[in-house]
């Protein structure tokens, strides 16, 4: 995982190196991260991860959102109960992944950030989009890559299943990069930061059929989407102009009108 803290503060957690954790230098950074999603609209904001409140310190100052964090981590728990006492009744100690929304927000809309652990970053991804309804607000920090990979356009190398299944449901923005020196230990790639915004008029495409056939396409992406999609068992006789071209050559826009073309083809028979 991929946890922030401040230099002056180490030592204080113990940093494990299960967990991946590096020690970032610039308070300026953790701060820039803290304002990149415009909080407009939710009263509440979930930070995944805080470690020793590096950027949750920013966020407390935010006085039109209520703070929570979430943190497995169970020393960097009893470090945050010890320094952030105003936060103690609002820190969630378990596996974000595992974490069930409903029982702490019911059906109030949150927004989410972090700096996101590398090794589950993707997870964390479509776990928001699995609640997507409930986080209209959603950024932090990523491996670079990760980030580009989730704002990429079509056409693009790096665009793949996330870059579609995030587009057709938010607007995103790749805010700033993060170079491997303001971190001690520095990690090995550098880091970037991006937000997602929900869209108001967003496709209203069933998301479990979307994100089945977006996996199909890109499963096979080197052939046409005529190959790709046959694993989606086609309807009988069925044909469409998009389906002479290859995944990463459709937008999400493209891919919603492909997928309920063959959803309405499937129900015509």
């Amino acid at each position: 995982m991929h946890y922030l803290y401040t230099m002056r503060n180490r030592g204080q957690v113990r940093a494990k190196k299960h967990l991946g954790q590096h020690f970032l230098k610039d308070e300026s950074i953790a701060q820039r991260i803290a304002n990149v999603v415009p909080f407009e609209g939710v009263e509440k904001v979930l930070e995944i991860g805080p470690g020793m409140g590096v950027m949750t310190k920013y966020l407390l100052d935010m006085p039109h959102v209520e703070t929570w964090v979430v943190e497995i981590d169970q020393e960097s728990v009893s470090y945050l109960k010890a320094h952030y006492n105003q936060l103690s009744a609002r820190i969630l100690e378990e596996d974000f992944l595992k974490w069930n929304p409903s029982l702490t927000f019911g059906k109030e809309k949150f927004a989410l950030i972090g700096n996101f652990p590398y090794n589950i970053s993707s997870q964390i991804v479509f776990k928001v989009l699995e609640h997507m309804d409930q986080i209209p607000l959603f950024g932090g920090m990523f491996q670079k890559e990760v980030a580009q990979r989730l704002c990429a356009p079509p056409g693009n190398k790096t665009y793949g299943i996330l870059s579609v299944l995030c587009q057709a449901y938010y607007d995103l923005s790749y805010d700033f990069t993060v170079p491997p020196n303001v971190f001690s230990p520095p990690p090995k790639v550098e880091s970037g930061v991006m937000h997602m915004v929900r869209k108001e008029s967003a496709t209203n495409f069933d998301f479990k059929l979307l994100k089945r056939g977006v996996k199909a396409a890109f499963g096979q992406r080197r052939k046409t989407l005529r190959n790709a999609l046959k694993v989606l068992n086609l309807p009988e006789g069925f044909d469409h102009p998009y389906l002479a071209k290859r995944a990463e050559q459709l937008s999400h826009i493209e891919f919603v009108e492909l997928l309920k073309a063959i959803e309405d083809g499937r129900n015509e028979h």
